[in-house]
């Protein structure tokens, strides 16, 4: 059973994914805010598979420790980047007026932040190259942008019987940011100082994943009507 319950973790960062790619494939939906979640799954999807396939395989694949494909951390921090603008363009996309420049602003701070961190002190193909700095950034920054949501919709006071699409994708990135966020601010030292403790920790961080993706797909459910 502890063994299945590994593999269900180690692979959840893919299968977990066609839980709302199946929903969004099934049901069509007239929300333009929606679009960035589908253009998110599709490359979470691709980067996670590269991922996971290179860290189960690396060894049969004829790789060595100090090779470029030694590691497949770079892929997850091209995920953090992806996620951040792909949900940027999303809270964008919903149209609330409220701290309209701000939800403007984080995606080109972001961007600006990228370059001069992987410029100047992290190189970002380096084969040990993880950036908890760049992770956890990206975490505290989709907490602000899904803080601001549910306070316009407090402010709003809108008493719907049935919760937009929107809430669901917000409260499971929600969950996840809150759940990763002190994870990756301090995962580098945990690595350093604690190994097999940053290893099992992933554990919590696929967890949250799933979690998120399973909103989603709820996200894409409602959307049906």
């Amino acid at each position: 059973m502890e063994n299945f319950l590994h593999f269900l973790s180690d692979w959840s960062e893919i299968w977990a994914l066609l839980i709302p790619l199946a929903f969004m494939l099934r049901y069509k939906n007239k929300y333009a805010y929606l679009k960035p979640v589908k253009g998110y799954i599709w490359v979470a999807l691709l980067l996670n598979t590269a991922a996971t396939l290179l860290w189960k395989f690396k060894v049969n694949l004829g790789f060595r420790e100090g090779d470029f494909f030694w590691s497949n951390n770079f892929f997850y921090n091209i995920h953090s980047i992806a996620r951040l603008l792909f949900f940027s363009w999303f809270f964008i996309l919903l149209h609330q007026p409220f701290l309209v420049r701000l939800k403007k602003a984080i995606p080109l701070l972001f961007i600006v932040f990228v370059l001069v961190n992987f410029i100047f002190f992290e190189d970002f193909f380096y084969y040990w190259s993880f950036s908890g700095r760049l992770l956890s950034l990206e975490t505290g920054l989709l907490l602000i942008y899904c803080l601001q949501y549910y306070f316009f919709v407090l402010r709003e006071d809108h008493s719907e019987d049935k919760r937009p699409p929107s809430f669901w994708v917000v409260t499971g990135l929600s969950i996840y940011a809150v759940v990763n966020f002190p994870i990756f601010l301090f995962y580098m030292a945990f690595v350093k100082q604690f190994e097999n403790f940053a290893i099992n920790i992933w554990d919590v961080t696929n967890m949250a994943f799933t979690l998120f993706c399973i909103f989603l797909a709820k996200a894409f459910y409602e959307s049906k009507h």
